[in-house]
Order: C-alpha cells, then sequence, then structure tokens
C-alpha cells in the first residue's frame, strides 16, 4: 500500500514540472493544484491509520556532523555564516568590515538566534576567533512564489518545502518560477537561501532623458520585470534582455540568446 501511495506521488509531481512549461492562462493554477495535492500524498498514515500527517523534510544525519564547529578568525565571517556562541546557534545576517586606522581591522556583525529568532549586534576584533557550524548545502527549483513564502521542491528526490522568503535577503525579488536555488540547512532548518550570481531580466521601462543635457548621460535608471530599478547603459531600450549581477544590482550585459 506505502508503495502504490509513494507512484502516486511521483507521478503527480512528475506532471506537475510538465505542465511547468506550459503558457496557457491555467497553467499557474494547474501547477499550484498539483503541488497541493502531491504535498498531501507525500505525508504517511499515522499509527491509528486514516489519518495522515506530514513527513518531516529536511532530515537528515548531517545533523549529528553539524554540530561539530571549528574555530575561525571573526575577520572570516560573511552573511549566512552559522556560529556558535555562549552556547547559543546564531546565523550571520549582515556582516561589515570596518578599518580602525592604527588599530587594525574589526568587523561588525549583526546575528540571529536560531532558536528565538531575537538579533544581536556584535564588533569582533582582528584577532578574535569565533565556533563557526558547518550548514548542509541543497539544491532546489523554485515552483513558486506566494506572500512571504517561496515554494521549492528537490528535483531528484521530489522532496518539498516552504521558506520564508526573507531568507533570500535582498536578492529575493529575483526569485521566479523554475529558478534554481541553493538552501544552506543548519539541524534541518533551512536559515539561508541564494541564487544563482548571473540572471536574465527584461527591461520594461527606461527612463526619458533629460531636458538641456548637451551630451547623452552614460546611465540611467531602467525598471526590470521584477518591479527593482537598477542603473543600465544608456543605449539600452524598453523590452531588450540584460544580464543582471544579482549580488550588487549590477548590469552585466545584453543577454544575445
Amino acid at each position: 500500500m506505502r508503495g502504490l501511495h509513494h507512484l502516486k506521488r511521483i507521478s503527480i509531481v512528475r506532471s506537475l514540472f510538465t505542465f511547468s512549461n506550459t503558457t496557457s492562462p491555467g497553467a499557474l493554477t494547474t501547477r499550484r493544484s498539483l503541488y497541493s495535492l502531491s504535498r498531501l500524498l507525500s505525508s504517511t498514515p499515522n499509527a491509528a491509520g486514516g489519518c495522515y500527517r506530514e513527513t518531516p523534510s529536511l532530515q537528515s544525519p548531517w545533523s549529528a556532523v553539524q554540530r561539530r564547529g571549528v574555530k575561525v578568525n571573526a575577520i572570516q565571517l560573511r552573511a549566512g555564516n552559522v556560529i556558535e556562541r555562549t552556547g547559543r546557534t546564531f546565523r550571520v545576517v549582515e556582516a561589515e568590515h570596518k578599518q580602525q586606522g592604527r588599530g587594525g581591522a574589526s568587523i561588525q556583525v549583526e546575528l540571529r538566534d536560531v532558536d528565538t529568532g531575537n538579533k544581536l549586534n556584535l564588533r569582533f576584533g582582528s584577532e578574535e576567533s569565533v565556533e563557526k557550524v558547518f550548514v548542509e548545502e541543497k539544491s532546489f527549483t523554485c515552483l513558486y512564489t506566494e506572500g512571504d513564502t517561496a515554494f521549492l521542491i528537490e528535483p531528484n528526490t521530489f522532496e518539498q518545502v516552504e521558506v520564508p522568503l526573507d531568507i533570500f535577503g535582498k536578492a529575493a525579488v529575483y526569485l521566479k518560477e523554475e529558478m534554481k536555488v541553493q538552501l544552506q540547512l543548519y539541524d534541518g532548518r533551512a536559515l539561508s537561501a541564494s541564487i544563482p550570481k548571473h540572471i536574465t531580466c527584461t527591461v520594461v521601462e527606461t527612463q526619458d532623458p533629460m531636458k538641456g543635457l548637451t551630451s547623452a548621460p552614460r546611465y540611467k535608471r531602467a525598471l526590470l520585470d521584477n518591479g527593482s530599478t537598477i542603473q543600465v547603459p544608456s543605449y539600452l531600450e524598453a523590452g531588450e534582455k540584460i544580464v543582471i549581477n544579482t549580488e550588487d544590482d549590477s548590469f552585466v550585459k545584453r543577454d544575445n540568446k
């Protein structure tokens, strides 16, 4: 019975990917319906039978390994890193390096408690060390976003997860269907996520040239199809596809595909 249940789940999720290339108006609704149904089938019967509970996701033996930290220089910390301090586990939200003249370098970090969500701001000197915790990184495909949630699927195992958009940081604005993303997991929980460094966007609208200028400016503002605004070369026009660096929201080149 469980084998038949598993086969039904895989069949439905595969149907989801078949519909992912459909451009009809009802394609998105169909994909979401299939996702919801496949998620229901991914649950397993409880001991009493008849009732279902969702199968826990993102659990693996890696959790035990992750608790073995290693001492690193605090200057090496980056956003997304996980550290242990005073018996608690924190994720690095932001890390800003500062130069203090003859006093040497330091780093200002914003931390978020993994368990409570509370934030903490600390400054570390160049000689201070912290205990960095290893995280597991897994690849997923974005199914769709809704509200403040991203719905992802692991393409090989069809493992499905829901994660808050804010773990993508400012890059969440670029998230879209069928995009390959990376989740950084600690103890079975998604703490941070990243998207490809370079993605393609479409220019929807560009800034009109200002009257009275004797020469055209090198750059102008452009509105992209994801709603964000960036600086692009003045020769670009609406309708063109361009490659964006998602780390700093900068124009890279025209997409000539």
